[in-house]
């Protein structure tokens, strides 16, 4: 059977309850229900995860659009941050004014539009029944494991409610109209629309701006559009093959001219792996509902060996396992290219995936699934609402939001330098204009990101002399600690520092006087 006939075959007759209006009317108020605690959400923009780095980029754009440095110390260097996708936030916010925070509240709205047009739209290019983009995006939120967690470009519900800020969730939804858009691309006979030089240019271009955007999301979405080519009608060889190689080159180019940071200079990424390597820890914890998917995956493979999402599922599949195999667990981060088109599939085998009562039954697990994934996510109720106007059931296992320095701004200014031995002020400090001796996030790009961790681990060490650690504020210009009353450092009573406030989080804020 050719990739033709399968994508366009009409529909098996649907279940009768998919032609129900009172189900699609269900479905259409489960999606609206999530979309109304995605905006809850977004009001509150917990403070998770990579919020810091994210608002600490926007924060060194919108001050220096052409030479923002480092988004998390004091230093010239480039960054893979700097995306087409965070410049047009700076833009934005340099010509509206407003709060960097406010500004990510803008790109969680874009990003998740973005994300729900998309999803829309590929699933459209694989089934025209109206149930099929609503239980997508349910199986993509839902349809996960027994152990919730939290990585960007992965959509389960408690990743995307502390994530839809992030260029992942921008980037995600990009990858999914560029497969619709490649889809249409190669059902199109004639030569004009998509299927012109200047259509495959502009796919070019979309794919440069996903990869450049976020990285690991470009990858996944790479082998999407693989499996999609692969899939693609019998047209002639000779006739796509220059298209194709048209849109390489423009994307190629693009990503060889962007003047943020050199893209080509992440194939030699190192210190990635572990913290990767949580990613290959008890996967059976993390995707336990996903085979389920993957019965739906051999389904479609039966029908069709070049199925688009069979060939999407493969290509992830190698890849995640040539990570667990040479021990390089940053290959853990293509695990959506796994888990998606296994989550997509099992939504479409329920209203095209053969016998009547063989989909019947598979709507009923399915369903089954999907609340379950829902009670196991639960705990994504505590980024939209106040943990103690929940149930204990709710909160038991509920994830930390961290506090804010947002009270240091009133005594600092923007680009002054902070000792902090704390991973949460690190990784917060940024985001409102400070720089931090130590970078809060792992960066290849910063040539002495280890012996910024090993000067400020020997400030905060018991037993480091007095005249060192002054020595280490004037190294960096430090002019303001921020620690804990027992973590080490210079005593409180020391005529270096002078004590500014106790914040509501029990850190301490020191101006430094005399580092001489």
């Amino acid at each position: 059977m050719t990739g033709e006939s399968a994508t366009l075959r009409a529909p098996a007759r649907p279940l009768g309850l998919f032609e129900s209006g009172r189900l699609l009317t269900a479905l259409r108020g489960a999606v609206l229900l999530l979309a109304a605690g995605a905006v809850l959400m977004i009001v509150r923009l917990p403070w998770i995860g990579d919020m810091g780095v994210h608002a600490a980029t926007v924060e060194r754009l919108r001050h220096d659009l052409f030479h923002p440095g480092n988004p998390m110390v004091d230093s010239p260097t480039d960054s893979p941050y700097y995306s087409p996708w965070t410049v047009c936030l700076a833009l934005f916010a340099k010509a509206t004014g407003l709060d960097t925070f406010d500004v990510l509240r803008c790109a969680a709205v874009v990003g998740l539009i973005v994300l729900a047009t998309g999803v829309r739209r590929f699933v459209r290019t694989l089934s025209p029944h109206p149930a099929a983009p609503l239980l997508a995006v349910l199986c993509l939120l839902l349809l996960w494991g027994v152990r919730p967690f939290i990585w960007s470009g992965f959509l389960g519900l408690t990743s995307l409610s502390a994530n839809a800020s992030y260029p992942s969730t921008f980037a995600t939804g990009l990858g999914f109209h560029l497969l619709a858009l490649l889809t249409q691309a190669h059902r199109r006979p004639d030569g004009t629309g998509l299927s012109s030089y200047a259509g495959y240019a502009g796919l070019g271009l979309l794919w440069a701006l996903l990869m450049l955007s976020h990285q690991f999301t470009g990858v996944v979405f790479t082998f999407g559009a693989l499996g999609v080519l692969v899939a693609a009608p019998g047209r002639p060889a000779r006739a796509v093959a220059p298209r194709l190689a048209a849109a390489l080159a423009v994307g190629l180019t693009a990503l060889a001219v962007w003047p943020y940071y050199s893209f080509f200079a992440l194939l030699g990424a190192g210190g990635l792996e572990e913290i990767h390597q949580p990613l290959y820890r008890a996967p059976w914890a993390l995707f336990t509902l996903v085979p389920l998917g993957v019965l739906a995956l051999a389904v479609r493979f039966r029908r069709d060996r070049r199925d688009p999402l069979v060939v999407w599922f493969l290509l992830g599949l190698v890849t995640v396992g040539a990570g667990a195999v040479l021990d390089k667990w940053s290959l853990g981060r293509t695990e959506p290219a796994v888990v998606m088109p296994a989550q997509l599939a099992a939504a479409l085998c329920v209203l095209d995936g053969g016998a009547r009562r063989l989909r019947a039954a598979f709507a009923v697990v399915l369903a089954g699934a999907l609340a379950a994934g829902l009670w196991v996510q639960r705990d994504a109720l505590t980024f939209v609402m106040r943990a103690d106007a929940l149930p204990k059931a709710v909160t038991r296992d509920a994830w930390k939001v961290w506090q804010t320095p947002a009270w240091t701004t009133r005594y600092t200014a923007y680009g002054d330098v902070f000792m902090t031995g704390d991973l949460g002020a690190a990784r917060t400090l940024p985001g409102y204009g400070g720089y931090t001796v130590e970078a809060g996030y792992p960066d290849f790009f910063l040539p002495d990101e280890k012996q910024r961790a090993a000067d400020t681990a020997r400030y905060f060490a018991p037993g480091t002399p007095r005249a060192e650690r002054l020595a280490l504020l004037r190294k960096y210009d430090v002019k303001w600690v921020l620690q804990r009353p027992s973590r080490g450092g210079l005593p409180a009573g020391d005529p270096a520092l002078r004590e500014v406030r106790k914040g509501p989080d029990g850190r301490v804020l020191y101006e430094v006087l005399d580092a001489g």
